[in-house]
């Protein structure tokens, strides 16, 4: 048996959903963490396991209130001499939240965010093959120093990296630019890639995050959401623009005005890659936007790059500190 002392921290999602329903139809969350450890076959030889479940709700609920106190909870665990943490949670947002984690995450030990994509009671549920993967991965020594990590379908993926790229199937997490950091091999954890981090931000998770607004930009946009958004009195806004940084000469023009009051970031919306600094110079082109004020995400996608705005804005409106982090976090080491 493994001598690892992991805590398993249930927040809810479909891996804890089932229904009163004779056809399975209608889940909804409703098993504790004690439940989940109790319908994993072999969970006694990977680790000594303690439960926690500060809520039980969907993924697409979850605050910054609830992920905050997740993650005191993986912090005390820790320092009271856990190896390890594992947070269960849905999927829907599972990308955000574990980025989230990964921003203020300062320990060694390592922080596995896992879930399922099929229901409890359904044929083939993933949920307790998921666990048992996380539970591993806790536990084991090669995870430590790598921060907050995703495990899913036998993949471990880093938090600032994974995205949700299927609205469905138990393959429905994928790190699309650079593929998983590793793999569960006969209950191994194998990492082939390595991740550098920036390291954890100094100040708290945020009690009232900053607002900021997501936009996605589109054939003929014209730039009137984001004046809306500035006049709503956001405090910044992520656009997810075309290709490797561009939108309209419209829009770039509506950033110039939205530049005066909130700071601007753009992001690539097509799922992988990375935006440019300097390939294109028209109207509207990564270059343009930058030299206007805006700031690029680099490699980080936009829900992400929502997330990193507004816990620094959080902290600081400073344009420089603002730029310096997302130059130190969007880079492909970041």
């Amino acid at each position: 048996m493994n001598t690892a002392h992991i805590a398993v921290v249930s927040l809810g999602g479909t891996i804890t959903m089932t229904s009163a329903a004779a056809d399975g139809a209608g889940v909804k969350p409703s098993l504790t963490a004690a439940d989940l450890l109790a319908s994993v076959p072999g969970l006694e030889h990977a680790a000594q396991v303690t439960a926690h479940t500060p809520f039980t709700m969907p993924g697409a609920s979850l605050t910054f209130a609830e992920l905050n106190e997740a993650l005191e909870l993986a912090r005390k665990s820790v320092d009271d001499g856990h190896s390890g943490v594992v947070v269960v949670q849905g999927t829907d947002t599972i990308e955000e939240t574990a980025y989230l984690f990964d921003l203020y995450w300062d320990r060694e030990e390592p922080l596995i965010v896992t879930g399922a994509m099929r229901a409890a009671q359904v044929a083939g549920a993933d949920g307790p093959a998921n666990l048992l993967a996380s539970v591993h991965t806790a536990a084991s020594p090669a995870s430590r120093g790598r921060g907050v990590l995703v495990v899913m379908n036998d993949e471990i993926h880093a938090a600032s990296r994974v995205r949700k790229v299927r609205s469905s199937g138990t393959n429905a997490l994928a790190t699309p630019s650079f593929g998983p950091l590793g793999y569960i091999e006969e209950s191994i954890p194998v990492f082939g890639g390595e991740i550098d981090r920036a390291g954890a931000l100094a100040a708290p998770v945020p009690e009232s995050p900053a607002r900021v607004a997501l936009l996605e930009t589109y054939l003929g946009d014209s730039g009137e959401l984001l004046d809306l958004v500035v006049e709503g009195g956001y405090d910044g806004a992520v656009v997810s623009a075309f290709g490797v940084g561009h939108v309209s000469a419209a829009l770039a023009e509506t950033i110039s005005r939205a530049l005066e009051r909130i700071p601007v970031v753009f992001a690539t919306r097509t799922g992988s890659g990375t935006t440019y600094t300097q390939a294109y110079g028209f109207v509207g082109s990564e270059s343009d936007l930058l030299a206007r004020g805006a700031i690029g995400a680099g490699w980080l996608d936009p829900r992400k790059a929502r997330i990193l705005l507004s816990c620094v804005l959080s902290e600081s409106n400073d344009r420089a500190r603002l730029s310096a982090e997302f130059e130190r976090r969007g880079r492909v080491t970041a």
